[in-house]
């Protein structure tokens, strides 16, 4: 009958339909090439096996895609759970001292616990903080003819970019440091010195420890820096920055003073006539004239400090 052909014509054609989506389906399967896709997405962001798999599905297995679908995802639970815990005391952290040729900088994060100011991730982002510091202050292009120095306040800070490695901005990391961790935790501050032929910064970090992955940078709870002028320079000058250093941090001097200040007095918070912490026979100026250096400035940051007494400083 004429019906049975017009009846059957359609079965052939359905039947490859199904065997045909099968191989046209989303490109993130079970397949040997998706679990490399997997595998390379947790290498390169960190991200966890799930929120991985997550971002390739939804990206369809687009890799660079995926990638930003994850740091914007985190980006947004960072905010929202910094948002949440705003307000709470931050009086932990650590500082982080950077040097690079006539560069040196010291910036201080904050978080609330100890426990979390020795975690890996908040070493990182003391870290980015103490590069964007840094790239920051090699882009200002200042003639040297004596030494220069700049603080930079937490709103400063927070809108430094982050570098040519990461996008966005520092006040970013630390919402992504705040998401990871679950703590509030500010980027309180930063200071930078920049110097010519003549000058010479030394610097000491107390309880000092280095980055596991910046060996010029490093973290502790007070750090110092001090500028010296010398007319040539001395193998010992390393050493003895340190230990001027060493004196800022535990005497805590709030000026320079002259070498002609009477100790005692009013003078014990002037650096030159204060007891030399090392040998508290002498003062500190009595220590550094017959070394052929002056002392011209210095800096002294200690962690979890009052906003009055890091303003003093």
């Amino acid at each position: 009958m004429p019906s049975y052909p017009l009846q059957a014509g359609p079965v052939p054609l359905q039947w490859p339909q199904p065997r045909h989506t099968l191989h046209a389906g989303p490109r993130l399967s079970s397949s040997a090439s998706s679990k490399e896709l997997l595998m390379k997405l947790r290498r390169k962001t960190g991200y966890s096996f799930v929120n991985c798999k997550k971002a390739l599905e939804t990206c369809g297995g687009d890799l660079k895609q995926a990638e930003s679908w994850l740091h914007e995802q985190a980006r947004k639970e960072g905010w929202s759970k910094a948002a949440k815990l705003h307000g709470r005391k931050t009086k932990e952290g650590l500082i982080g001292l950077l040097q690079e040729g006539n560069t040196t900088v010291l910036v201080e994060v904050n978080c609330e616990t100890d426990f979390v100011a020795r975690n890996l991730k908040f070493q990182q982002l003391v870290q980015q903080v103490a590069l964007g510091t840094m790239l920051h202050c090699q882009s200002l292009k200042n003639q040297l003819s004596t030494y220069s120095k700049g603080f930079l306040n937490s709103s400063e800070l927070s809108e430094l970019p982050t570098g040519p490695e990461r996008e966005g901005s520092l006040k970013d990391q630390l919402a992504l440091a705040i998401g990871k961790l679950g703590e509030n935790m500010t980027l309180k501050r930063a200071a930078w010195v920049k110097v010519p032929t003549g000058f010479y910064v030394g610097s000491y970090v107390h309880g000092a420890m280095h980055s596991p992955s910046l060996h010029n940078l490093v973290l502790g709870k007070y750090g110092a820096l001090v500028i010296c002028e010398t007319s040539e320079w001395k193998a010992n000058l390393e050493d003895l920055g340190r230990r001027l250093g060493q004196h800022v941090v535990g005497m805590a001097p709030l000026s320079v003073g002259s070498l002609d200040d009477e100790p005692g007095g009013e003078a014990e918070t002037k650096m030159l006539s204060q007891p030399y912490l090392l040998d508290p026979s002498i003062t500190l100026g009595q220590y550094v004239q017959p070394q052929g250096v002056s002392v011209v400035d210095f800096v002294r940051f200690e962690c979890g400090e009052s906003e009055e007494a890091a303003e003093s400083e």
